[in-house]
């Protein structure tokens, strides 16, 4: 996937500025794709020379002119080809932390466990979030009410598989932590 079409999908929830895209990966996309504000502008404004989204300026006093981009017909049809394309391998993970725990063995264990403990407050915080755009998405509907009537489901799936995502890295926290506590004893 790239991030061109991780923007479109964000588009689909309609116009946005630049800024906003930004805030919106950090509160919807980041559980599955992350892009600093910079790559964001980069490629919007590839994309609209692309035709794959366009783009408004309001001007705004005492403030930069803000540019509010739109997916285009183009950017649908590029969305629609890239559902039908198939994915291929999934990615693979990488992650610094799980090659300290790899070789943990022959160092001191204090740091990597304070490394995992860093990242179960880091999955503990990002369940916080998505558990607040959860109840905000479901609107005091239930689960099912929510799937069975909304105009869209994509995002909700996509932030399901956030909060499981973050609740397995603190059951593998808890586990490795123990683990550790008992080699160190």
């Amino acid at each position: 996937m790239t991030l061109r079409n991780a923007v479109m999908a964000t588009l689909l929830e309609g116009e946005a500025s630049g800024y906003d895209l930004a805030k919106g990966f950090n509160a919807s996309v980041a559980n599955f794709w992350t892009a600093t504000p910079q790559q964001l502008y980069r490629e919007l404004d590839r994309m609209e020379r692309e035709g794959l989204v366009t783009a408004r300026v309001i001007r705004q006093e005492r403030r930069p002119d803000k540019r509010l981009f739109t997916l285009t017909d183009a950017g649908h049809d590029a969305l629609r080809a890239y559902l039908a394309d198939p994915l291929g391998r999934p990615t693979a993970i990488r992650d610094g932390l799980l090659v300290k725990v790899q070789c943990a063995d022959i160092g001191e264990l204090t740091a990597v466990r304070a490394d995992i403990a860093a990242r179960m407050d880091w999955a503990r915080a990002k369940l916080t979030g998505y558990e607040r755009l959860r109840e905000r998405l479901l609107g005091g509907r239930t689960e099912d009410r929510y799937l069975a009537e909304a105009e869209r489901v994509g995002p909700y799936l996509t932030l399901l598989r956030g909060i499981s995502f973050e609740q397995e890295n603190l059951r593998w926290g808890e586990l490795a932590l123990r683990v550790l506590e008992a080699r160190s004893s």
